[in-house]
């Protein structure tokens, strides 16, 4: 599965995904300051299979009848890739189902 880290993410969480993850970030890419929509398209058009953020409002920034691929926003106390760890088994648990062209909103609330 391919997925990409929004600007938002930081980098060092990348190594906390198993191997079975190719996981690439925004800039890496070269998308560096892309907008939301277009970074979208991008990654769509690009092969990764989802979005990875802890941008709280994306969901309100888009059109979600119209996304090109399932977003995942990691929602912890803070960025910091020591609160956001803890949420990866649950992101891979959310990728590992059947994913719709949706968001996702993942915590340990409700775990």
């Amino acid at each position: 599965m391919r997925l990409l880290l929004d600007e938002s993410v930081p980098r060092p969480l990348r190594t906390s995904f198993p191997a079975a993850y190719e996981v690439r970030t925004v800039p890496e890419m070269g998308w560096a300051g892309t907008g939301n929509g277009a970074l979208l398209r991008l990654a769509a058009d690009n092969g990764f299979d989802a979005l990875l953020t802890v941008d709280r409002g994306f969901a309100h920034q888009q059109n979600l009848d119209d996304l090109p691929l399932p977003v995942v926003i990691m929602l912890a106390a803070s960025n910091r890739p020591d609160e956001l760890r803890p949420l990866v088994p649950i992101v891979i648990d959310v990728l590992s189902g059947a994913l719709e062209r949706r968001v996702y909103h993942v915590s340990e609330v409700g775990r």
